[in-house]
């Protein structure tokens, strides 16, 4: 979503077709009917799709105590021929520490 758009206009399906393409990943929101985990599928030209499923309570580490959080599944897939296996899994670190940072 480029700087300065409002949320409101995704959430409102508002945002133009035009700006919609070209992009190189897909988000899939496969939780909101009940999904946890996914096998997605890769549709080029995107380089990579990444799914979150149903966001369930669950026990975490938190500060060296047990602490219950909201955990949303992640299911990412990739195009191997694009990018490489540490190369997605830095991006999904970094995806997780956002996550984590606005929660």
């Amino acid at each position: 979503m480029p700087r300065g758009r409002r949320p409101s206009t995704g959430l409102a399906r508002s945002i133009p077709l035009g700006e919609l393409r070209g992009a190189t990943v897909t988000l899939s929101n496969f939780g909101i009917i009940g999904g946890r985990f996914a096998n997605l599928v890769v549709v080029p030209p995107q380089v990579a799709i990444i799914g979150a499923g149903r966001i369930s309570a669950g026990v975490i580490a938190h500060r060296g105590q047990p602490a219950v959080r909201r955990l949303p599944p992640l299911s990412l897939t990739f195009d191997h021929r694009v990018v490489t296996g540490g190369e997605t899994a830095r991006f999904l670190v970094a995806l997780k520490s956002n996550l984590e940072r606005i929660s």
